[in-house]
């Protein structure tokens, strides 16, 4: 009796949560490119998978975050973006003359934008990203600007209100 009650409320739940990831909105991440003349030394498909991983961890909830488009989506948005300017930093000048300020880590300018699914910009924005403070861990395939760089899109993409309450067009 007690394994067909469990066997029930395992298939109601996973209803439930089928149901919920319905609702999610998928937002397509690409690799972002580079611009011409810009040397920038990490590879661009670590850094996209590196991103959406924070991206699910910080904003998992509210999108499904893929590296791909899906043939059916219906409700969703691609984020595109370009590295416009890269800045290897120093490691020196920010342990002894910058006290770990801004000076000295590793920075990159980056431009980047959202496309609805009818390929309306609906969102754009340039920043800078900096190397989190103090923070000295680096991967050689994408560098100490991962996370600083999916922190960074996670937070303008709040900004862009995109969730399902209040997204552009609802």
């Amino acid at each position: 009796m007690f394994k067909r009650m469990s066997l029930i409320i395992f298939v109601i739940a996973l209803g439930f949560v089928t149901g919920r990831a319905q609702d999610k909105r998928t937002l397509v991440v690409h690799a972002f490119t580079v611009a011409s003349g810009v040397k920038f030394p990490y590879d661009m498909g670590q850094l996209q998978t590196q991103t959406i991983a924070e991206l699910k961890d910080k904003d998992g909830t509210q999108f499904d975050f893929v590296p791909d488009a899906a043939a059916n989506q219906a409700r969703g948005y691609v984020l595109d973006g370009e590295v416009i300017e890269w800045h290897k930093g120093n490691t020196a000048e920010r342990m002894i003359i910058a006290m770990g300020s801004v000076a000295g880590r590793e920075n990159a300018k980056i431009h980047y934008w959202l496309t609805d699914k009818d390929g309306k910009k609906v969102f754009e924005q340039t920043d800078t990203i900096r190397q989190l403070w103090m923070q000295n861990g680096h991967e050689k395939s994408v560098g100490t600007l991962a996370k600083p760089f999916a922190l960074k899109v996670s937070d303008r993409l709040k900004e862009a209100k995109l969730t399902p309450e209040s997204a552009p067009g609802q």
